[in-house]
């Protein structure tokens, strides 16, 4: 690594890359709450707080063990820095929960993303949302479809039920910041501007006139608390910046490559739209590693070395800059720490110079480390561990207990069908 930043360069190298990794430990005998990440359970009530019980066939790993499923909220450890500074669980299309309903009378054939509510993912510690808006039964629709149309098969629900979830959470929760990211289809005039006005999130804007557009630091947390500026929102609409007052998304972040361009080993290319990742006039860096056809039972393999890995090459990429948002599928998947170790990987060296944020001491100086255990040892394979079909889920940690066999039969078929079916559609129909 060449350039570096408060000796960023340093503490990358040592923490994040010996992500090869700590997802690993072998069990103890444990139950009643006292599990904790990597021990055998056969049901939720065995594993601690923000761990559910459950494993991972990709990697081998048949046997259920508690598994991280929340986020750690960095600002909760080292708060008072510019956003900038931190990194941020995001959610790829948050609104495509596979356990929502589709429209009365209506199949839905789309493809999911994620396994639970915009509220659940917000108590998750998910700071970050992408939607895709469209204009839909003369409203503005949360829709999974293509070429710019929503149809009843594609659709999911009013925008503004969602928006009413992200405003019960920032008007509950009124140190936390959230920012989403529209993939825009909505043409009526002041359409976006009426939606969040009219679900009670204009109280909340992060004007455009205070962003950053020049690469420099964004207002510290403190201050974006402190004036209540605590939702950034971002279209790919550029029109949308001047007429309505929504920022432009590429303006203020660069963003690597989606779907399987963002996956692929050893490279991070910037997205056609976004200036190059090491790109010093943007201050914000998105990081999007989700495959092009989402796949729950995968998601969890994706999720332990492999994330770690591109973490780095797209570290390479944006000039030793970390991304500011890690946007994933099934977020809650993985084989034992998964995204959320990850991102205490990315915030720990940035944020206070140490291998990861539980390291970090608040009010320390930087470098200033706590000993910390990193899990590091074999998984357990013990045959008389519970076995995992429709695992056991407990609190805000919970997801589907069924999603392979009552979705993913189904999106096999889609996969290969999506693409030519919705242009018929919209010659039916």
């Amino acid at each position: 690594m060449s350039a570096c930043i408060n000796g960023l360069c340093r503490a990358v190298t040592v923490s994040l890359f010996s992500l090869s990794f700590f997802f690993f430990s072998f069990s103890s005998a444990c139950s009643n709450g006292n599990c904790q990440m990597l021990d055998s359970c056969s049901s939720a009530t065995d594993c601690a707080s923000g761990l559910y019980c459950g494993d991972c066939p990709a990697v081998g790993s048949t046997k259920p063990v508690c598994t991280r499923g929340q986020a750690t909220i960095p600002t909760s450890i080292i708060n008072g820095l510019p956003f900038n500074k931190y990194t941020w669980l995001m959610t790829h299309n948050a609104f495509s929960n596979a356990n929502a309903p589709p429209l009365p009378g209506v199949d839905r054939i789309t493809f999911y993303n994620q396994e639970d509510t915009i509220t659940n993912q917000l108590q998750n510690g998910v700071r970050g949302l992408m939607l895709d808006m469209y204009d839909f039964n003369d409203d503005i629709w949360l829709c999974h479809s293509l070429r710019g149309q929503c149809f009843n098969v594609t659709a999911f629900q009013p925008a503004i039920n969602t928006l009413r979830e992200v405003e019960t959470f920032l008007s509950q929760n009124p140190t936390e910041i959230i920012t989403i990211i529209i993939e825009d289809y909505v043409h009526r005039p002041k359409g976006l501007s009426t939606l969040f006005a009219n679900a009670g999130l204009d109280k909340y804007w992060f004007p455009v006139s205070k962003m950053p557009k020049k690469g420099e630091d964004w207002p510290t947390v403190t201050d974006m608390v402190q004036e209540n500026h605590r939702l950034l929102v971002f279209t790919s609409v550029a029109a949308k910046e001047e007429e309505e007052g929504v920022a432009y998304q590429w303006r203020y972040i660069v963003e690597n490559e989606s779907g399987d361009p963002g996956v692929k080993r050893g490279s991070c290319p910037n997205r056609k739209e976004s200036k190059p990742l090491n790109s010093k006039s943007s201050s914000l860096f998105l990081m999007n590693y989700f495959p092009t056809y989402p796949v729950e039972k995968d998601a969890c393999k994706e999720h332990s070395a492999p994330l770690a890995e591109m973490v780095g090459t797209c570290l390479k990429s944006g000039g030793n800059r970390m991304p500011n948002f890690l946007a994933v599928n099934f977020y809650m998947r993985s084989d034992g720490g998964g995204v959320f170790e990850v991102l205490d990987r990315m915030n720990g060296p940035v944020l206070c110079g140490c291998q990861t944020l539980a390291a970090c001491q608040p009010g320390a100086a930087y470098g200033s480390c706590k000993n910390v255990t990193l899990q590091t040892r074999t998984p357990n394979m013990d045959s008389t561990a519970g076995s995992n079909s429709g695992a056991s889920y407990t609190g805000s940690v919970q997801f589907s207990k069924s999603l392979a066999s009552a979705v993913y039969q189904r999106n096999t078929i889609v996969v290969f069908c999506f693409s030519w079916l919705l242009p018929l559609l919209m010659f039916l129909l």
